[in-house]
Protein backbone atom coordinates (compact mmCIF):
# COMPACT_ATOMS: atom_id res chain seq x y z
CA UNK A 1 0.00 0.00 0.00
CA UNK A 2 1.36 3.43 -0.91
CA UNK A 3 1.84 6.15 1.67
CA UNK A 4 -1.10 8.16 0.33
CA UNK A 5 -3.32 5.06 0.37
CA UNK A 6 -2.37 4.51 4.03
CA UNK A 7 -3.22 8.13 4.81
CA UNK A 8 -6.64 7.75 3.15
CA UNK A 9 -7.29 4.51 5.02
CA UNK A 10 -6.40 6.19 8.33
CA UNK A 11 -8.73 9.13 7.63
CA UNK A 12 -11.54 6.72 6.70
CA UNK A 13 -10.90 4.78 9.92
CA UNK A 14 -11.15 7.97 11.99
CA UNK A 15 -14.37 8.96 10.22
CA UNK A 16 -15.93 5.61 11.09
CA UNK A 17 -15.04 5.60 14.80
CA UNK A 18 -17.26 6.98 17.53
CA UNK A 19 -15.78 9.78 19.60
CA UNK A 20 -14.77 8.83 23.14
CA UNK A 21 -16.28 10.35 26.26
CA UNK A 22 -12.85 11.25 27.67
CA UNK A 23 -9.60 12.34 26.02
CA UNK A 24 -6.96 9.68 25.50
CA UNK A 25 -4.57 7.97 23.13
CA UNK A 26 -5.83 5.44 20.56
CA UNK A 27 -3.97 3.07 18.25
CA UNK A 28 -3.62 5.84 15.65
CA UNK A 29 -3.51 9.09 17.62
CA UNK A 30 -5.30 11.24 20.17
CA UNK A 31 -9.06 11.29 20.60
CA UNK A 32 -11.46 13.13 22.81
CA UNK A 33 -15.06 14.24 22.98
CA UNK A 34 -15.91 15.24 19.41
CA UNK A 35 -12.54 14.65 17.73
CA UNK A 36 -9.84 12.27 16.54
CA UNK A 37 -6.32 13.46 15.66
CA UNK A 38 -3.53 11.47 14.06
CA UNK A 39 0.04 12.12 12.98
CA UNK A 40 0.16 10.74 9.44
CA UNK A 41 3.91 11.34 9.18
CA UNK A 42 6.51 12.88 11.46
CA UNK A 43 9.96 14.12 10.44
CA UNK A 44 13.05 13.84 12.53
CA UNK A 45 13.94 16.69 14.85
CA UNK A 46 16.37 19.49 14.05
CA UNK A 47 18.33 19.67 17.30
CA UNK A 48 21.79 19.43 15.76
CA UNK A 49 21.26 20.30 12.11
CA UNK A 50 18.74 22.82 10.82
CA UNK A 51 20.14 22.87 7.29
CA UNK A 52 17.42 20.51 6.01
CA UNK A 53 14.45 22.31 7.56
CA UNK A 54 13.41 24.10 4.38
CA UNK A 55 13.64 20.92 2.30
CA UNK A 56 11.64 18.94 4.88
CA UNK A 57 9.02 21.71 5.06
CA UNK A 58 8.65 21.55 1.26
CA UNK A 59 8.32 17.75 1.38
CA UNK A 60 5.58 17.96 4.00
CA UNK A 61 3.75 20.62 2.00
CA UNK A 62 3.95 18.42 -1.11
CA UNK A 63 2.61 15.43 0.85
CA UNK A 64 -0.29 17.49 2.19
CA UNK A 65 -1.11 18.85 -1.27
CA UNK A 66 -1.06 15.35 -2.81
CA UNK A 67 -3.38 14.05 -0.09
CA UNK A 68 -5.61 17.13 -0.40
CA UNK A 69 -5.90 16.48 -4.13
CA UNK A 70 -7.14 12.92 -3.47
CA UNK A 71 -9.59 14.14 -0.82
CA UNK A 72 -10.78 16.87 -3.20
CA UNK A 73 -11.62 14.20 -5.77
CA UNK A 74 -13.92 12.66 -3.15
CA UNK A 75 -15.44 15.76 -1.54
CA UNK A 76 -14.67 18.81 -3.67
CA UNK A 77 -12.27 21.65 -3.07
CA UNK A 78 -11.25 22.27 0.54
CA UNK A 79 -11.63 25.44 2.48
CA UNK A 80 -8.24 26.82 3.50
CA UNK A 81 -8.46 28.24 6.98
CA UNK A 82 -5.72 30.22 8.74
CA UNK A 83 -5.32 29.41 12.43
CA UNK A 84 -3.07 32.22 13.61
CA UNK A 85 -6.06 34.15 14.99
CA UNK A 86 -6.95 31.17 17.22
CA UNK A 87 -3.56 31.35 18.89
CA UNK A 88 -3.89 35.11 19.32
CA UNK A 89 -7.43 34.88 20.67
CA UNK A 90 -6.39 32.19 23.13
CA UNK A 91 -3.15 33.74 24.38
CA UNK A 92 -3.85 37.46 24.20
CA UNK A 93 -7.59 37.53 24.80
CA UNK A 94 -7.86 34.49 27.07
CA UNK A 95 -10.63 33.05 24.90
CA UNK A 96 -11.43 29.38 25.51
CA UNK A 97 -10.88 27.66 22.14
CA UNK A 98 -12.49 24.20 21.90
CA UNK A 99 -10.49 21.09 21.06
CA UNK A 100 -9.14 20.08 18.65
CA UNK A 101 -8.88 23.67 17.43
CA UNK A 102 -6.94 24.90 20.48
CA UNK A 103 -4.07 22.47 19.94
CA UNK A 104 -4.12 23.03 16.17
CA UNK A 105 -4.01 26.79 16.67
CA UNK A 106 -0.85 26.44 18.75
CA UNK A 107 1.22 24.67 16.10
CA UNK A 108 -0.50 24.69 12.70
CA UNK A 109 -0.53 27.92 10.68
CA UNK A 110 -3.29 26.86 8.27
CA UNK A 111 -5.46 23.88 7.45
CA UNK A 112 -7.33 22.39 4.54
CA UNK A 113 -10.80 21.31 5.58
CA UNK A 114 -13.80 19.55 4.16
CA UNK A 115 -17.29 19.18 5.60
CA UNK A 116 -18.33 15.54 5.08
CA UNK A 117 -21.38 13.78 6.52
CA UNK A 118 -21.67 16.23 9.41
CA UNK A 119 -17.95 16.07 10.29
CA UNK A 120 -14.93 18.21 9.51
CA UNK A 121 -11.93 16.48 7.95
CA UNK A 122 -8.83 18.59 8.52
CA UNK A 123 -5.26 18.42 7.17
CA UNK A 124 -2.47 20.54 8.59
CA UNK A 125 1.28 20.64 9.07
CA UNK A 126 2.35 21.07 12.67
CA UNK A 127 5.64 22.62 13.74
CA UNK A 128 5.85 23.44 17.44
CA UNK A 129 9.34 24.96 17.54
CA UNK A 130 12.49 25.33 15.47
CA UNK A 131 14.16 22.16 16.76
CA UNK A 132 11.05 19.99 16.79
CA UNK A 133 9.83 17.78 13.93
CA UNK A 134 7.21 18.56 11.34
CA UNK A 135 4.02 16.50 11.51
CA UNK A 136 1.36 16.00 8.87
CA UNK A 137 -1.83 15.87 10.91
CA UNK A 138 -5.29 14.62 10.03
CA UNK A 139 -8.22 15.49 12.25
CA UNK A 140 -11.84 14.39 12.17
CA UNK A 141 -14.11 16.48 14.34
CA UNK A 142 -17.72 17.38 14.85
CA UNK A 143 -16.69 20.75 16.33
CA UNK A 144 -16.98 23.65 13.91
CA UNK A 145 -13.93 25.89 13.48
CA UNK A 146 -14.24 28.78 15.93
Amino acid sequence: MTTLARHLATIDLLRSRPFPVAAGRSDVGDSGPGFHTTELITSGGFWDDRSRMEIVAEQFEAEREALALLLSERWGEPQVFGLYSLFTRSVEDGEEIPEPWRVLGNSVPDVHLWRVDGLWVVLGISKWDTELPYQLLAVVTETDPP
